[in-house]
């Protein structure tokens, strides 16, 4: 065979065995989705194409100023985003790392040393002791040809699973930044709490200061004037605890905001002006490419699918090739040809009995994918399922709260016409309170169903994926340039490009 055949016909080989990707086809699970959520507001059937969430700032929707605030604060410093943007940038790291051993390793090498062996060593020759020089200089490489893909798969896992790390920062992200709307969102409905408070203790005050003169007019009994007292008490005191629950809340919002909580402070206001925004739920099959949780689950089957491909290759020959050339002297003449040393060698393992150790893995990497797929499926069934939550929840506060507002009305309203019979002395001071007990629990409820769709649609939101699209996962080449990108750059600009 001429020389020019014989190149040819290896590079062929080599050429057919690099194509060798033992990896399955990655077919991920496709399930049958419905045309519209279930419980959307919308009474004329599902849009073609229905508005989004804002890819950036969704918090917006709430129409607060401080809330924006204090959101861009959490994104700047919360220390618990900070330590999820140094995971992102590890997996980063170690996608790196799995890349590098795709390409040949290259080294220098000096070594300057003066030896003396012993004069009573084994097989003497020569009597007295041997001392002598050695230096050397050189460069070594060595190389790991990738026949059947595994260094490939292996860098691809990485990949994924940092594409993966990526999606956990951005459902972290999220999560914490529904955390702290949600306790603003607490602060604020305290604070109207603590306002009906003080109005029914303004009421209450009044009540005790009609009662005590009636007592002392000898027009009714003392008892009248120890009930309006106890129930006035009981206000002051239930004021008291609100005051500690907001109080509490506010240093929750300092930490998630990264501030001390004893130099932050949200002042109050006495009425609670949120209301709840309108949040575009979309069409189910958009839901997939809009929750990084789920993006997190399919890149973690992804990367699991590709091991599968690194299992199979270790059944197959391990070929390493090696190499080095240097000088050698026992002086300084290093750079001189009879000086000259180098070796070329290439050297290949093939597995023949490890006692089932590689089938094990095989099946292992197997399981693991099988494994991934169904926490996949998980993840999706239980994003559908807090989407209807939320929808429902939605639905069914607004039309309780219309109804809570009518029984306020209603309850305002006995209790006037309550007092009224009371002055008169026509009904006992009894059933005043127990018409303003109603009354208080009715305003309070009414606060309360109030936050709660507030923070309903703040979990919409959430559960929707707060703006944040599949579009936004790092793709490959972007994860290795960015490989050294520090965590406080990550928060910021690691929103990735491409997938």
């Amino acid at each position: 065979m001429k020389p020019g055949v014989g190149a040819l016909v290896v590079s062929l080989a080599v050429g057919l065995l690099a194509g060798c990707d033992l990896a399955p086809v990655y077919d991920p699970p496709h399930d049958p989705l419905p045309g519209a959520f279930h419980r959307h507001a919308s009474s004329g059937g599902p849009e073609r194409n229905p508005p989004l969430l804002p890819t950036e700032g969704w918090w917006t929707l709430l129409g607060d100023e401080q809330l924006n605030e204090l959101e861009e604060r959490l994104n700047r410093s919360n220390p618990s985003l900070l330590a999820a943007a140094e995971a992102y940038t590890q997996a980063r790291d170690l996608a790196a790392e799995a890349e590098s051993r795709l390409y040949p390793q290259v080294g220098f090498q000096a070594l300057v040393s003066d030896n003396r062996e012993s004069a009573h060593h084994l097989f003497t020759t020569t009597p007295g002791p041997k001392q002598e020089a050695s230096n050397l200089i050189g460069a070594a490489a060595s190389w790991e040809p990738d026949f059947w893909h595994a260094i490939r798969n292996s860098a691809h896992a990485q990949k994924r699973l940092a594409q993966a790390s990526a999606a956990d920062f951005a459902a972290a992200r999220l999560s914490l930044q529904a955390e702290l709307a949600n306790d603003y969102i607490g602060v604020r409905g305290l604070d109207a709490e603590i306002e009906v408070l003080r109005q029914s203790i303004m009421a209450y005050e009044k009540a005790v200061e009609v009662a005590r003169l009636r007592s002392e007019g000898k027009i009714a009994s003392g008892l009248d004037l120890a009930r309006a007292l106890s129930q006035l008490n009981a206000a002051q005191a239930q004021r008291t605890e609100t005051e500690l629950q907001r109080e509490l809340l506010q240093h929750a919002v300092a930490v998630l905001v990264g501030a001390m909580p004893m130099t932050f402070e949200i002042p109050p206001t006495p009425e609670f002006g949120l209301k709840p925004p309108q949040v575009p739920a979309g069409l189910p099959s958009q839901l997939l490419e809009r929750r990084p949780d789920i993006a997190s689950a399919e890149r973690q089957m992804a990367a699991a699918n590709v091991s599968i491909g690194v299992a199979r290759a270790a059944f197959y020959p391990n070929v390493t090739l090696s190499g080095m050339a240097g000088f050698e002297d026992d002086a300084f003449r290093l750079a001189q040809l009879p000086n000259s040393l180098w070796s070329v060698g290439a050297g290949a393992i093939l597995p023949l009995f490890e006692g089932g150790l590689r089938r094990a893995e095989l099946q292992r990497s197997r399981a693991q994918y099988a494994q991934t797929r169904d926490l996949y499926r998980s993840t999706v069934l239980a994003a559908f399922q807090e989407v209807e939550d939320d929808l429902a929840s939605l639905r069914y506060l607004a039309e309780e709260a219309q109804q809570q507002q009518e029984a306020v009305t209603a309850a305002q309203t006995s209790l006037a016409l309550e007092l009224d019979r009371y002055k008169a002395g026509t009904d006992s001071y009894l059933s005043v309170i127990t018409t303003q007990t109603i009354a208080l629990s009715d305003e309070q409820t009414a606060v309360t169903i109030l936050q709660r769709r507030m923070t309903a649609a703040v979990d919409l939101v959430k559960a929707l994926g707060g703006g944040w699209e599949n579009a936004d996962l790092p793709s490959g080449d972007a994860i290795r340039s960015s490989a050294l990108a520090s965590a406080a750059n990550t928060v910021h600009v690691a929103q990735p490009v491409n997938k």
